[in-house]
């Protein structure tokens, strides 16, 4: 006789001791476990157990053994069992969507699974990853072509207007080892170099040329040492002490703390400054940075960049610097950034993320964030807002 397969569905009020009595009751009546899910969520446990049963049985007597394991009749559980003969084996690989927004509503959920319908995919798992600052939903697809789904999910994105990632599910997600961000609206809010200007008037024409720069409507470089020009005679102090007053990105100090503590590596590439990097590197523990050299003559600007100039194509090559100073593959590397001379960086990276970028750089990126908090990367990472949290802890725990 063939193994007769049951899906056991045990669901209601949690308590301390339900799975244990589930499992309890099936013990000498099935022959093998060959599957087991189970979710809760408020104290409502859901719980899935596959079977397989080689005696002839019924699904009522699977039910009456169940609750035999410890589950009375007054208790608000319910047990179901039904028989499954779809042994289905799934051939592609799993797909992770991960979802982000202020907040998900049920229609985004219905374009995001219509989505998931249209090219054939089923969703296997649902998991919360946040739900503060922004909701985020981690789904695991499942017989999903990857191209095919970004595809469809790009656009779900944009009539749903949501945040979706589409990635290979698997341990590589985790595996990725180095995080290199941008620095000037990316992990500062705003730029630099526009603050500066406006210490000797010129921010309005500085502000014109990083805008047309960071579109890629001119070339980085000439509009680098354009706006530079325009610095002249201010004092270096002044540098300094901007830097000092520009604002975070929200989260910027949870995404670098947690990633530090996950023993991630860290780095910034910079087509701004180096007076800025290094005191960024310093008070927040990155690991590597790059950024042009103002010249600098008797404390004053001189108007010119001197040594090497990071641009576009100078700001993948430190990825890859910083990734084999690390000893790590590129393909466990994630960048950040928001501007046209991020393109090469996010494209030479395994995980290139545009962050609250202009539309140029965010069809060159693998996924794009919108949301206003840089931490939302961790998300990216399969790392929840509950972990995240207990880290804290443990952290102040440790200090006491």
């Amino acid at each position: 006789m063939e193994p007769t397969h049951f899906l056991i569905t045990v669901s209601g009020k949690d308590r301390a001791g339900l799975a244990s009595s589930v499992f309890a009751g099936i013990a000498d009546a099935v022959d093998e476990i060959t599957d087991v899910g189970q979710i809760t969520i408020r104290g409502h446990l859901v719980l899935c157990v596959e079977v397989t049963v080689s005696t002839p049985t019924s699904a009522q007597n699977l039910v009456e053994r169940v609750r035999a394991g410890g589950i009375s009749d007054e208790e608000p559980i319910q047990v179901t069992v039904t028989p499954t003969t779809d042994r289905r084996i799934v051939t592609d690989r799993r797909v992770t969507v991960t979802l982000l927004a202020e907040r998900i509503t049920a229609g985004q959920l219905t374009g995001v699974f219509a989505g998931v319908s249209k090219v054939g995919g089923d969703v296997e798992r649902i998991v919360r990853l946040a739900d503060y600052p922004v909701q985020s939903y981690e789904v695991i697809v499942r017989d999903a072509p990857l191209d095919e789904l970004r595809t469809i999910m790009g656009e779900v994105a944009v009539e749903q207007e949501l945040d979706i990632a589409v990635q290979l599910a698997g341990l590589h997600r985790r595996a990725k080892r180095l995080v290199v961000m941008d620095v000037d609206s990316t992990l500062l809010q705003g730029e630099v170099i526009d603050e500066l200007a406006a210490q000797l008037g010129h921010q309005a024409e500085v502000a014109a040329i990083t805008q047309s720069a960071m579109a890629g409507e001119i070339d980085f470089e000439a509009s680098l040492r354009a706006r530079v020009k325009l610095l002249a005679g201010l004092d270096e102090a002044e540098v300094v002490r901007v830097a000092r007053q520009v604002e975070l990105a929200p989260g910027a100090r949870t995404l670098l703390r947690t990633l530090r503590r996950l023993g991630f590596q860290t780095g910034v590439v910079s087509g701004g400054f180096s007076q800025v990097t290094e005191a960024l590197m310093g008070v927040l523990g990155i690991d590597f940075g790059a950024a042009n050299q103002l010249e600098v003559v008797d404390g004053k600007l001189t108007g010119n960049v001197v040594g090497e100039i990071i641009d576009r194509s100078g700001k993948a090559a430190k990825l890859i610097e910083f990734a084999g100073r690390a000893g790590i593959p590129l393909d466990q590397t994630v960048a950040v950034g928001d501007g046209a001379n991020d393109i090469d960086m996010l494209s030479v990276a395994g995980l290139g993320i545009a962050f609250h970028a202009r539309p140029v750089v965010r069809e060159a990126a693998d996924t794009a964030l919108n949301v206003p908090y840089l931490d939302a990367v961790l998300f990216l990472l399969g790392i929840s807002r509950d972990e995240i949290e207990a880290a804290d802890r443990a952290a102040l725990q440790d200090q006491e």
